[in-house]
């Protein structure tokens, strides 16, 4: 019989002073012991394998809206453990995403901050995101790069870009980033980063034989506040661990959603989820 060995801390102090000087964090040890992070690939694939054939695997936005068997992954201890020393020990899921960049596949994420499209969602804008390697993420496959201590600003201008070849139409102006501070993020399967919504981010285009999938588990405090009025008809968000502090309603996270998650699909704003 294999025993898994037993769970890491969750972060020193070395390590919580850099994720807040730096905006971004890759901790050296791996997220899941090895049979629950080889459960959650096999559902994936199992989820991605049974997508249609024209829909692109990177449209699997809030995927725990109708599979509450994400929960046992988005609500680990091993996960809210991570991100308690960063939010503190009320926290809430505000998001979840798998983004697969398929082998060969030519489009970049182009520069920006994940807080600007979330800027009428919350307030205040402090979301912490758990980027979970599936895959190998490497610089050949499009791993993500980001720009340290860009995270302590406001909102940065934007400008559109071809969406033929970028995943979101438009780009933080290449005035306001120095681009040759970019650190690139290359993570092992069952690694992860650690980045705070208002870091600069971006990835280069896929053009390796390799598929490069990650999920994306985002995190609040629960004193951060639910604009319901703006998104409460596309968006929810469930209480993970503690208790609310700022009155917002939190989804069952044993039920599905799908009426949820087909009015996102068709009239819910798109960005950078």
């Amino acid at each position: 019989m294999t025993i898994d060995p037993p769970a890491m801390p969750s972060l020193t102090r070395d390590e919580l002073e850099t994720f807040r000087r730096e905006g971004y964090l890759v901790p050296p040890r791996p997220v899941f012991p090895p049979k629950k992070f080889d459960a959650l690939r096999r559902h994936f694939e199992d989820k991605i394998s049974r997508l249609p054939a024209d829909v692109s695997p990177e449209s699997m936005d809030t995927p725990h809206f109708t599979d509450p068997k994400l929960f046992e992954w988005l609500f680990a201890d091993e996960v809210l453990d991570l991100v308690e020393p960063l939010v503190g020990p009320d926290i809430a899921l505000f998001s979840s995403h798998f983004i697969a960049k398929p082998p060969g596949t030519g489009r970049r994420v182009p520069w920006h901050e994940d807080s600007a499209y979330w800027r009428k969602n919350i307030e205040p804008h402090d979301v912490v995101t758990v980027w979970l390697a599936i895959d190998p993420s490497t610089r050949a496959n499009g791993c993500m790069k980001v720009i340290p201590r860009t995270h302590s600003g406001g909102f940065s201008e934007y400008e559109d870009v071809d969406h033929a070849t970028n995943v979101f139409g438009a780009q933080i102006k290449p005035h306001q980033l120095d681009e040759s501070k970019a650190v690139y993020l290359e993570l092992q399967p069952n690694h992860c980063s650690l980045h705070h919504a208002k870091l600069m981010h971006a990835s280069d285009p896929n053009t390796s034989a390799i598929r490069r999938c990650g999920y994306t588990m985002r995190y609040m405090s629960t004193r951060v506040k639910l604009n319901t009025d703006y998104c409460g008809k596309w968006h929810q968000i469930y209480l993970a661990r503690g208790r609310d502090h700022a009155g917002n309603p939190y989804a069952d996270p044993t039920r599905s959603y799908p009426s949820l998650a087909r009015y996102r699909e068709t009239s819910g704003p798109k960005g950078g989820h």
